[in-house]
């Protein structure tokens, strides 16, 4: 028998062990719970080690998450064959399924009645609800009759329309049926629509008669008919109805709600290979020829379900509103295929965040009872000039997290969001991404739940991914807090594949500057606590007098000013300096720009919070941004102007408001061309 003393010292390891089992077993139930795969994943106990086994164990973690994400026509045999410094990346070789099935039938099986759309039309309070069973009923008289006119499996369809369920329908039926979609901006110009359609070698086109948006009509079935002229392949435009307004009908010109009726509401969906190609979307390039990158079918669907359910924290139930346009990748992602894969139900946005007021967003939020709200930080900045009122006006409540998409936010704009938008309740993910990433890569969710999220900051990357910061010698940054070109280290299944008909620019383009990694073409900075920033496209950094600055960090500075809504800043050539900076700013509104002189005191600011290097040379007022329809501000128009290359500003017809330009030409030439250093 044991001594006394012997016998409470194992009594107290005993009790010791057990309470250890019974922790570890509670984290892996709230891990499993979190995360169902993480069952099969060795010593993952919490979300920080199940991003490391994501990571270290990358071909097991998409693997079960496929398995058990994805409906499966026939599995896969080998879960990746990948060598980045090739360019060859597959996943899920001899799997076969299709992506309409697993965002509509897989739901139709178990609540058809679910409400899988709802169309937020132009004018308030007009919203369409549809549900999972009438989306599918819309796909597949669609998919047959897009079989009916010719389109068969490999072909591409440019669908050229506005937010609407028609639009969904359209790149779903391309999905079922094996073609592939190339969707098209709606405020593209006949010439920018034109050069996509012959690049992707479209006989198809689908299109509206009018879209609707802010008020005013759109002449969409007109634009079609011009950029066609030009495009020899096209044989068909379905043309569907958006307005009751008649418009005119070529030999060419199919009346797309008509023939649909006509069409059975069931279609046979093409067991499509995981590789083969599920969508083209063209982003523009370095060179200004846009490049038409190329998604496949079961790794993008994987990927973009996967992030919209963890970065968002999307359950079941949930209304997600996500108010980009379908013809940027944000919308195919996040607005169609992501929340339509996990079962949800999704808002498609027609209108702008000022109409009829800039309460539209938040109104709508109160209406439709938003849970997720994924708006762009241009919006952001916008809403903030107009006051807090538009925004405290509206029930808010039902809001549970908050994203920011397009370009990194700036913090007043992060804070302005989280406080009054939020209520300070919201968790606010600044997301990074690209077209060319498939989905979110770096978010502060998923993370604990009680972990720090720090504003203008994208922290951490999501599972599977490794990002890397690689110096100027193309070398790996071992050490934290530095900054360099982000670079991600190992494939990932959203990633895009190639550049349509050009692969060579695809290896080109991302794998040959640093070989072995993606490269992203952003510079990011990594701080001690291993949390990432991304400071701006690297072609946005700014090297006055042999400092490297990057634009969005200046842009950060100058928005904290009281009285500036948002900024944009470039950089100029400069005769001793090399390069000079240049800020365009637009002032909050009843603010004079004599009063106090704002443009010095904007100059001390950015010398007291970055450096005197940092300071703009030049500040221009101005009362709005040039910007695409989807909020991105066009730095490359503003170079232009400010270089006094007018006749290289290019095509303007994708700016959201082009008469922005001609007012900046004419301040620019008083302020900058009489006084250029």
């Amino acid at each position: 028998m044991l001594p006394c003393a012997e016998r409470v010292v194992a009594s107290i390891s005993r009790r010791l062990f057990r309470s250890y089992l019974s922790v570890s077993s509670r984290r892996r139930c709230n891990i499993t719970a979190f995360m169902p795969e993480a069952a099969g994943f060795d010593g993952v106990s919490d979300r920080s080690t199940l991003q490391d086994f994501s990571v270290s164990n990358s071909e097991k973690f998409w693997a079960a998450a496929a398995r058990h994400r994805l409906s499966w026509i026939r599995t896969f045999d080998a879960v990746r064959d990948c060598d980045l410094s090739r360019g060859k990346i597959k996943w899920f070789e001899g799997g076969k399924l299709n992506v309409s099935v697993n965002c509509l039938d897989r739901h139709v099986h178990t609540c058809p009645d679910k409400v899988a759309l709802i169309w937020e039309r132009d004018e308030p309070g007009s919203e369409v609800k549809v549900t999972y069973r009438e989306l599918l009923d819309m796909t597949c008289r669609l998919g047959n009759l897009l079989r009916r006119r010719g389109v068969k499996r490999g072909d591409c369809v440019t669908i050229y329309m506005p937010p609407c369920p028609m639009a969904v329908a359209s790149m779903l039926a391309c999905a079922r049926i094996g073609a592939a979609h190339n969707v098209v901006f709606a405020g593209f110009s006949a010439e920018a629509l034109s050069e996509r359609i012959r690049d992707a070698q479209s006989s198809t086109v689908i299109t509206v008669n009018q879209g609707v948006r802010g008020g005013k009509l759109v002449e969409l079935k007109k634009t079609v008919d011009e950029a066609v002229q030009s495009c020899p392949t096209v044989q068909q435009v379905f043309v569907a109805a958006r307005t009751e307004n008649p418009v005119l009908m070529t030999a060419r010109d199919v009346a797309l709600d008509e023939e649909m009726l006509k069409e059975d509401v069931v279609c046979e969906p093409e067991a499509m290979d995981s590789e083969d190609v599920l969508f083209l979307l063209y982003t523009s390039g370095s060179t200004g020829k846009p490049k038409g990158l190329v998604h496949t079918q079961a790794g993008y669907l994987l990927y973009a379900a996967l992030t919209h359910r963890y970065v968002f924290s999307y359950q079941d139930g949930d209304v997600f509103g996500c108010v980009a346009d379908i013809g940027w990748i944000t919308g195919h992602s996040y607005t169609v295929y992501g929340p339509l894969a996990n079962g949800g139900t999704t808002v498609l946005f027609e209108s702008t965040p000022i109409y009829p007021d800039p309460g539209r967003y938040w109104e709508m939020v109160q209406r439709l009872k938003i849970n997720q709200f994924y708006g762009a930080p241009t919006a952001i900045r916008l809403l903030l000039k107009y006051g807090d009122q538009w925004v405290r006006k509206y029930d808010r409540s039902t809001l549970k997290t908050l994203g920011s998409v397009g370009e990194p936010i700036n913090t007043e704009a992060w804070e302005w969001y989280h406080t009054v938008v939020g209520d300070g309740r919201c968790p606010v993910v600044d997301t990074w991404w690209q077209t060319e990433t498939g989905g979110i890569c770096i978010s502060p969710k998923p993370s604990d739940p009680d972990a720090e999220i720090i504003p203008g900051m994208a922290m951490r990357p999501f599972f599977g991914i490794k990002p890397v910061l690689m110096d100027t010698e193309g070398n790996v940054q071992s050490s934290s807090d530095t900054s360099g070109a982000l670079c991600i280290a190992q494939p990932w299944p959203g990633m895009a594949r190639t550049i349509h008909n050009n692969h060579q620019r695809f290896i080109e383009t991302y794998c040959q500057p640093h070989p072995g990694y993606f490269f992203t073409g952003d510079g990011a900075y990594c701080s001690k606590e291993g949390y990432y920033q991304i400071t701006g496209r690297l072609d946005d950094v700014i090297n006055v007098s042999g400092h490297r600055i990057g634009t969005a960090e200046i842009e950060d500075v100058v928005n904290q000013c009281p009285v500036v809504a948002e900024s944009a800043v470039i950089g100029y050539t400069h005769d001793i300096k090399g390069e000079g900076v240049f800020a365009f700013a637009v002032l909050k509104q009843g603010v004079d720009t004599q009063h106090g002189d704002v443009s010095q005191q904007l100059k001390d600011t950015v010398s007291k919070k970055i450096a005197k290097y940092a300071s703009p040379d030049h500040i221009q007022f101005v009362k709005r941004l040039p910007k695409t329809r989807s909020g991105k501000i066009m730095r490359r128009v503003l170079r232009k102007i400010v270089e006094g290359d007018l006749e290289g500003l290019g095509d303007l017809s994708t700016l959201d408001d082009p008469t922005a330009v001609q007012e900046i030409i004419q301040g620019n030439s008083e302020l900058f061309h009489k006084h250029k250093p």
